[in-house]
């Protein structure tokens, strides 16, 4: 039996292309994806803006990363559904003022139905924190990561 080991470190390749001043079209792997702002700030509306992108990405790691540790820890998820909700300085992006910490306060609410018990869904919770590189990312940038979760049981 041959045993393939994954590199640990690995380096991500993405493109993009300045469509207009506020659209960028990005290129990853075969896939492509645009970046747009909204109507009212110039834009075409083609896609979410880039700082909605960065909370799409949270929302979509904590995704990921859950249902990972989930099946680590022997815990099926029926269905699962997120939002979030998060404080937005904009001093920054209208090039008022540099600000430290773009989002002070990100408030994620997690609404999973498991049949896992209370200690074994404890461990999902813990392990989303330890493993989950854009909330990682964003913590260390000095946001506060709020999860509130709601766990049901069939």
């Amino acid at each position: 039996m041959v045993t393939v080991r994954q590199k640990q470190v690995v380096t991500m390749k993405l493109g993009a292309d300045a469509v207009s001043h506020s659209r960028t079209d990005v290129k990853v792997r075969d896939v492509g994806a645009i970046i747009d702002e909204p109507a009212e700030r110039g834009g075409t509306n083609k896609g979410p803006s880039p700082t909605e992108t960065l909370m799409a990405s949270l929302l979509a790691c904590t995704n990921v990363i859950t249902h990972k540790v989930a099946e680590k820890n022997g815990v099926h998820i029926d269905a699962m559904s997120l939002r979030l909700e998060a404080q937005f300085d904009r001093r920054g992006v209208t090039l008022q003022e540099e600000v430290a910490v773009p989002f002070p306060k990100i408030t994620l609410y997690i609404d999973v139905k498991t049949g896992a018990d209370e200690a074994k869904m404890e461990t999902v919770k813990r392990e989303l924190n330890m493993f989950c590189p854009v909330s990682k990312v964003l913590r260390a940038a000095g946001s506060e990561v709020e999860e509130i979760w709601s766990v049901s049981r069939p």
